[in-house]
């Protein structure tokens, strides 16, 4: 499973960096290196646009060879750089980063990353300042996850809402359960747990093929968003699937009833149905909201409308019902 990642950017972490033009004599260069001791690569620039990087391994390797320094020294160091350069975006992930860099060639794996800002040279990053903000992102996210799904519980949830009024398209599906607690009463709470994570291989199925993000909000509660207004159809497909599966939790009885006779909230007897499932889809095709908080107080209304529905359902400007 794919977990969405903190949102900690290249350019959080930036580091300064040496940057010198293609004719720059290695001389300077040799000079750059003995000032900076703890620089790893120097950044080749035109108009200030990276297109090239020395480091001071290679340098001293070349120079160090037989004839390498009375052949080098004194002419540029675009004869020494490395043409091959990985060069992100500052906004770039760190996690996105770090996987492109290490799979680079041997020759290149520890080399500086070097990050731009509008194409221009903005800085470096050290290997081993990527990956110990890698490691350290992952350990944050594997806190984050729901510890019953292994979904993204709330943390990770609220970082991507937060993201949302400045996105072009949006719909976030509200996601729970109807009529679960009676399932939990009759059948036990190991099996109730079964039936959650059902659910959650049910909505990461579908998400999946949407690029759609899906987190466990706590209990029977998930949450889905997608970057598109087209939402009917994987809402079809989450309800149809779920009511598929949810039969087989139940014994035969049951199933051919279609309920449960089981006390409801006040103590009473009754015929409860099995359990279905509500979604409640908020986009902003045609309505804008100016915060998050303004999006998830709209959804609450939507859901209410939504559980008053005695069967799986959607409900956004349309209703459906299996």
């Amino acid at each position: 499973m794919e977990v969405p990642k903190m949102k900690i950017e290249l350019g959080d972490i930036i580091e300064y960096a040496i940057s010198v033009s293609p004719d720059t004599a290695n001389s300077e260069i040799d000079q750059l290196f003995k000032e900076n001791i703890n620089t790893h690569g120097i950044v080749i620039t035109k108009s200030n646009k990276p297109v090239g990087i020395i480091t001071r391994t290679d340098f001293y390797q070349k120079l160090g060879s037989l004839y390498g320094y009375n052949l080098y020294i004194s002419r540029p160091v675009s004869l020494l750089m490395k043409e091959f350069i990985l060069c992100f975006d500052y906004h770039t992930s760190i996690i996105e980063a770090s996987e492109k860099a290490m799979n680079r060639g041997s020759n290149e794996l520890y080399d500086d990353i070097i990050v731009t800002k509008a194409e221009l040279l903005y800085g470096v990053i050290s290997i081993r300042s990527l990956l110990m903000t890698f490691a350290s992102v992952q350990s944050q996210v594997a806190s984050s996850l729901n510890p019953l799904t292994k979904l993204p519980g709330n943390r990770i949830i609220d970082e991507n809402i937060q993201e949302l009024p400045s996105k072009e398209k949006f719909t976030i599906l509200y996601i729970d359960l109807d009529y679960f607690k009676t399932y939990n009463d009759v059948y036990g709470f190991a099996k109730g747990d079964k039936v959650i994570q059902e659910t959650a291989s049910i909505l990461q199925a579908h998400a999946h093929q949407y690029q759609g993000f899906v987190g466990h909000i706590g209990g029977d509660d998930f949450i889905i968003i997608l970057y598109d207004w087209e939402f009917d159809k994987i809402c079809d497909e989450i309800i149809t699937t779920f009511d598929q599966s949810i039969a087989t939790f139940y014994n035969q009885e049951h199933q051919n009833l279609g309920y449960v006779i089981a006390e409801n909230r006040s103590g009473t007897l009754e015929e409860i149905p099995l359990v279905s499932i509500s979604i409640a889809a908020v986009s902003n095709q045609f309505k804008n909201f100016d915060s998050p908080d303004d999006i998830v107080n709209f959804a609450t209304l939507i859901k209410k409308e939504c559980k008053s529905i005695k069967c799986s359902c959607y409900i956004s400007n349309e209703l459906r019902c299996s």
